[in-house]
């Protein structure tokens, strides 16, 4: 038998774990044919389309299910047995595969009850708690709402119409991405296969085709898809080891959306219309959770002032692979609001703790929060190389620092004595 080094060996696993995950495509498995927003405009919305385990079976998935799970089976007994369940990096990996077998059964059962069941253990529910124990996700959501309802966008400042092409947004990322990504091809371009205005692949932002946007939205997408989604899978792909960072099981979702409303917010280039259709995507799968159907949502949509097409996409979002009659949503969409207080919070107890150097390492690759004092770490002993492309905001974090540090702070005022005080002049 050839000798093989420690890093040899994780450099093997982790190859084996990129193409394993490869034919693996969770959003293309559960996307719904555009004959289903017709039929639901044709009823008036009064009919519930036909979207069920049967109209999925016509959806090939790309892999054998059992024979995909047996390889990530094969992955986890080598990984355990020549690299030991006592190594760091092995259990991470161990974790991924069993997280990818997990998604292979979600997959199987689109359509279907179970479906959700496998979503829920992958991406959680509203109704779980943060770190505090004691706070749920809707909780949030649900304040959130209160906030966002009676903030008027007109006032706040100007108003950005939404004039510009998905071609005329290409063009303008693209020049952007030039000065971001100098020595990458990374690039904009046109897609009439999503159901979000955007998308980011591994090098490659796709806008959709049709779409109108303004300016405003080219500045999100620049941080959000840019710089968050394509930068950490780059940064992955730069790893001369641990190549496994450039692919993300969902754990793994709310760190990296948490990280893309976070360069939002840093950036100042959120509006409240925006955190709100986040919000009420939140709000949304607790309503389906607890039972409402798709009509009933398209109703809760409708009622918040969203467009008939926006009403469409947010439910389509919400019940995608899912149960049409209720009961059972896919609840990846929690992840942006639960990792953007994951995150903060993660930044926040790095400073307290004295621990700054932490903090880029959140966009080492498609990684967990938790995981970053391991990835510090093991950069450190020459096993991770650091993220390449950083947001500035986090090149030279002064400015965090201090916005963490203020933030600590804040913690020791009642905030609903202030409240009760600025009631009576507002």
């Amino acid at each position: 038998m050839v000798w093989t080094t420690y890093k040899e060996k994780l450099r093997k696993l982790s190859e084996r774990i990129v193409d394993a995950q490869r034919p693996i495509r969770i959003l293309d498995a559960i996307k719904w044919a555009p004959s289903f927003d017709e039929e639901l405009r044709k009823s008036k919305f009064k009919d519930i389309p036909k979207v069920d385990a049967d109209y999925y079976e016509s959806l090939p998935l790309g892999f054998d299910p059992e024979k995909k799970i047996t390889e990530f089976e094969e992955i986890i007994a080598d990984a355990k047995s020549q690299v030991g369940v006592e190594d760091e990096l092995a259990r991470m990996m161990i974790q991924n595969c069993e997280e990818y077998k997990n998604v292979v059964h979600m997959l199987e059962n689109r359509g279907t009850k179970k479906f959700y069941d496998y979503a829920k253990i992958l991406y959680g529910s509203p109704k779980e708690t943060f770190r505090d124990e004691k706070t749920t996700i809707n909780d949030l959501a649900r304040v959130m709402y209160d906030i966002l309802s009676i903030l008027d966008d007109a006032v706040l400042g100007p108003v950005y119409p939404e004039d510009l092409s998905a071609e005329d947004v290409i063009k303008k990322l693209n020049k952007r991405f030039e000065n971001y990504f100098v020595d990458n091809p990374v690039r904009a371009k046109l897609s009439d296969g999503i159901v979000a205005d955007a998308a980011a692949g591994s090098d490659s932002v796709k806008i959709r085709e049709g779409a109108l946007f303004s300016q405003r939205d080219v500045d999100i997408l620049e941080v959000h898809e840019g710089w968050v989604h394509v930068g950490t899978t780059l940064n992955g792909q730069n790893q001369h080891i641990c190549r496994f960072l450039s692919k993300g099981p969902p754990r793994v979702a709310p760190t990296q959306e948490g990280l893309a409303i976070l360069m939002e917010i840093f950036s100042f280039v959120s509006y409240p219309r925006r955190a709100r259709t986040i919000n009420d995507r939140v709000l949304g799968i607790d309503k389906c959770e607890d039972g409402a159907n798709i009509l009933e949502l398209l109703e809760f949509y409708r009622t918040e002032g969203y467009s008939e097409e926006d009403c469409i996409n947010n439910a389509k979002r919400v019940f995608r692979g899912g149960v049409l009659t209720g009961g059972a949503p896919f609840t990846k969409d929690i992840a942006y609001i639960k990792g953007f207080i994951e995150n903060y919070n993660f930044m926040r107890a790095a400073m307290k703790a004295g621990k700054p150097e932490y903090i880029p390492y959140l966009f080492v690759g498609k990684i967990h929060s938790s995981d970053v004092p391991v990835w510090y770490h093991k950069h450190q002993e020459g096993i991770v190389d650091p993220p390449k492309y950083l947001p500035p905001q986090f090149k030279d974090l002064n400015g965090v620092a201090v916005w963490m540090s203020f933030s600590n702070v804040f913690n020791m005022i009642d905030m609903k004595k202030v409240q009760e005080y600025f009631s009576k002049i507002f």
